[in-house]
């Protein structure tokens, strides 16, 4: 019996996942340059010093995807490049709110910006386990990201970061932490406690891939924390149709920031679900999007020839 031969979407779609495969190996010899727990001593309103702790891998996942639950320390996982160019980015993972997943969303995330040249500073936000009832998923993430700007600038000309080239790349829930983020206005939600809380937070451009849940209860308006005015920085956005975290919430934001002025770029990819962080999704296009966002931040002078 002779085998059938491949049609052409078929072959084209193993070739981009055995790609993607090998990518992810490279990326797994990747580790972080140091750690860098955010504050001084307890962070606000928390009582552990806990780092957090990985959950065992689930059954039948592959790769793999490390997950980290129990933060109460948050802190910085840094990766620098070979040959720097100035730029910065803050990589807010995504997971819930109750998770955070320092891989798939974070460290490969890094391995594809310091090829760029960009230095990458992935969260480990605290996790959400004990917070009141009535204290929202995003604030604790949201003081720990307003830190870890702070600290970038802080810290810059040792990690050889331009204060003007720091921006903030949030996936999932992280997006919706680096939207408000970004939207958030002058005024810091934690009390300053040491010099480097002297320093900004606002990054200079920010790229929110698949934003979980930004659309208020209604269905037909942003939250009301994500605010985009006419300070709000640049953004490059990307989303899928058949997310069922919608991507109108991507829209409303895009269509905000057209209505300020500012600079902003969409994608809406026709399927590929919700999750998909730097990994290829077999029968979509949604695995494309990194080459996008490079294009977008070449295009701003952010990023170099990898």
């Amino acid at each position: 019996m002779n085998p059938q031969p491949l049609s052409l979407p078929r072959l084209t779609g193993l070739v981009r996942l055995a790609a993607a495969a090998l990518a992810l190996l490279a990326t797994s010899a990747l580790s972080a340059a140091d750690n860098v727990f955010l504050w001084p001593a307890l962070a606000p309103g928390e009582t552990s010093e806990a780092p957090g702790e990985a959950q065992p891998p689930r059954a039948g996942e592959e790769p793999p995807v490390t997950r980290v639950v129990n933060i109460r320390r948050p802190s910085l996982d840094v990766f620098l490049p070979e040959k720097p160019n100035g730029t910065g980015m803050l990589i807010i993972p995504g997971g819930g709110f109750g998770k955070v997943v320092t891989d798939k969303e974070g460290s490969e995330a890094a391995a594809w910006l310091n090829r760029l040249g960009i230095a990458a500073f992935v969260l480990r936000h605290r996790t959400s386990e004990g917070k009141p009832a009535d204290e929202p998923l995003w604030h604790r993430p949201l003081q720990d990201a307003q830190r870890a700007m702070r600290l970038l600038h802080a810290r810059a000309a040792e990690w050889k970061l331009q204060p003007d080239r720091i921006g903030v790349l949030g996936f999932s829930a992280g997006g919706q932490v680096a939207a408000v983020l970004m939207t958030s206005g002058p005024e810091a939600r934690y009390a300053a406690v040491d010099e480097v809380d002297g320093q900004p937070f606002m990054p200079a451009f920010g790229l929110l891939i698949y934003p979980w849940k930004t659309l208020a209860a209604s269905g037909d308006a942003l939250l009301p924390e994500i605010a985009p005015g006419p300070g709000t920085p640049p953004a490059f956005i990307v989303h899928t149709h058949d997310d069922a975290s919608s991507s109108l919430g991507s829209v409303l934001i895009y269509a905000a920031l057209k209505r300020h002025g500012v600079e902003a770029e969409l994608h809406i990819y026709r399927n590929g679900g919700h999750g998909y962080g730097m990994r290829p999704v077999e029968g979509s296009d949604i695995g494309t999007w990194p080459d996008r966002a490079a294009d977008w931040l070449r295009a701003r002078g952010l990023a170099t020839a990898p």
